[in-house]
């Protein structure tokens, strides 16, 4: 009789053994736990043990850990009709496990897919030359337009960044061209405005030496001591101011 018995509740033991130690589980500090009872959507279990009723919870694990995901490259028109090659990294991250789980089959599928078609529409929208220069606007551009898509699927967009951009050959030495075009209209500029203001400068100089006439002779006599330093063997013969004076006024008079 006890030898039938035990038989009888061996199995009966190790059955109900499964199912207490089916009855918990373990979430890392970085997961939650969807529960779903009986179909239904019941909770959603923080990290450390806890406990769940054998075959009527099923549980769904969510990583909330930031997810770093480089684009493929993709070859669009901008909206002045340029075909560039862009590609881009992505980093976002599961916000809310339960719409996560209950809204998108695969979320992070469904969230690539969403920032490459993001990424084709930000640039369609900008000119070339605002994707050379101002590459941060673009990239906010490119964040909002993702962060409306997934954001009814519960995950979170840390950022995106452009991060290569390819555009033709032929487009390559225009850009070059256009470059050096606008340096040399610049050096053009600063040299007129100095010559300009050379020559200001020279006009009032005259006017004070003009104003006294004793000016003009110590600027002769420092031209020839610089005269003097740098070529020693020169011979200059000095014209006395004074005979310029008197040819001047008889002249006048």
């Amino acid at each position: 009789m006890l030898p039938t018995l035990l038989a009888i509740l061996a199995p009966i033991g190790v059955i109900l053994l499964a199912f207490a130690l089916n009855s918990f589980g373990i979430n890392q500090e970085y997961e939650r736990g969807v529960v779903f009872r009986l179909g239904r959507l019941h909770q959603t279990k923080g990290p450390g043990w806890f406990w769940r009723i054998p075959l009527a919870d099923r549980i769904v694990k969510v990583d909330l850990r930031t997810v770093t995901w480089a684009l493929d490259t993709q070859e669009t028109v901008t909206r002045d009709g340029v075909a560039v090659r862009v590609n881009a990294v992505l980093w976002f991250r599961a916000a809310q496990a339960e719409r996560v789980v209950t809204t998108v089959a695969d979320w992070r599928s469904a969230v690539i897919q969403a920032a490459e078609t993001a990424m084709r529409d930000a640039i369609g929208q900008s000119d070339l030359d605002r994707m050379l220069k101002d590459r941060t606007a673009i990239n906010q551009r490119l964040l909002e337009l993702l962060a409306q898509t997934c954001e009814r699927w519960g995950v979170a967009i840390d950022a995106v960044e452009i991060k290569d951009l390819d555009i033709p050959s032929q487009m390559q030495r225009a850009i070059a061209k256009e470059a050096e075009a606008i340096r040399e209209k610049r050096a053009r500029i600063i040299k007129a405005e100095g010559e300009q203001e050379a020559a200001r400068t020279l006009a009032d100089a005259a006017s004070v030496i003009a104003a006294s006439p004793g000016a003009l002779e110590l600027r002769r006599l420092q031209t020839l001591t610089e005269i003097g330093v740098e070529h020693n063997s020169t011979i200059v013969a000095m014209f006395p101011t004074e005979l310029l004076e008197a040819a001047r006024k008889l002249g006048a008079a």
